[in-house]
């Protein structure tokens, strides 16, 4: 199975059918981020065979061509490759792109594609900075996706307090950790010491030479929206009765 972009359309290939389809448009995928981000879901598809075959041969070495002759004996269903590119859609939040791919494959998303764009409003919220709108905002779609995923919780509030270290907000970051965080924490041993990283950035003045200085990356941002973002997908594949593969950013 393949992509490829030829004029202004995407086309598709798969094993079973190697003659080419058309999709969607590359602009109704969000123009080159959409086009890339299917070409990242192929790649993806083909690594995770090369650690499989890995994982089987140990360190047998074997020529490029018995590797690609294992690659193209690999037989994979027409439904479960056109199910993995749904999933890959609704989980990255390219509705456009999901509705066109349900129109011409036939595919059903497991989960209403009306709902995508409050749950990207809420990822996108976390990595702008913006916890405590992205808290109100999870809080309107379901209460209980927090109530009932107290590390999520921390974590959303963990970076609240990173928000504040990073703002030079020194003495509105050492209350909220006091009044918010450290409780927690003393509940949880791991919280404790996620809590205790968190605040040591508040010891160096240079957080160049921190060596927690990692938290104020936006690595840190992405990776607490890629929990929230699964955390929202889980609850709402559950309110239908199904299951949406969730992999992090």
């Amino acid at each position: 199975m393949g992509f490829n972009g030829s004029g202004t359309y995407i086309t598709w290939y798969t094993i079973d059918n190697p003659s080419p389809k058309r999709c969607f448009r590359e602009s109704e995928i969000h123009g080159n981020e959409g086009v890339g981000a299917l070409m990242s879901l192929f790649w993806i598809v083909i690594r995770q065979l090369a650690e499989i075959e890995a994982m089987a041969t140990s360190k047998k070495v074997i020529t490029r061509e018995e590797w690609e002759k294992k690659l193209n004996d690999v037989k994979i269903r027409k439904e479960d490759m056109n199910k993995l590119v749904m999933n890959f859609l609704v989980t990255e939040g390219y509705v456009d792109a999901a509705e066109k791919f349900r129109m011409e494959s036939g595919t059903e998303p497991d989960i209403d594609l009306a709902t995508i764009m409050d749950r990207m409003a809420v990822k996108k919220a976390v990595q702008c900075g913006n916890v405590e709108d992205a808290i109100e905002k999870v809080n309107d779609l379901n209460p209980e996706i927090l109530d009932t995923n107290p590390q999520l919780f921390f974590h959303l509030q963990q970076q609240r307090l990173i928000e504040l270290i990073r703002n030079g907000k020194v003495e509105e970051a050492l209350e909220f950790a006091q009044e918010e965080l450290a409780p927690r924490g003393e509940e949880n041993q791991g919280f404790l010491e996620e809590l205790e990283r968190t605040v040591a950035l508040l010891a160096f003045e240079d957080v160049s030479n921190c060596p927690v200085g990692n938290l104020l990356d936006i690595s840190q941002r992405l990776k607490t929206a890629s929990e929230v973002n699964a955390a929202i997908l889980t609850s709402q594949s559950h309110e239908k009765g199904t299951y949406v593969c969730c992999q992090p950013y």
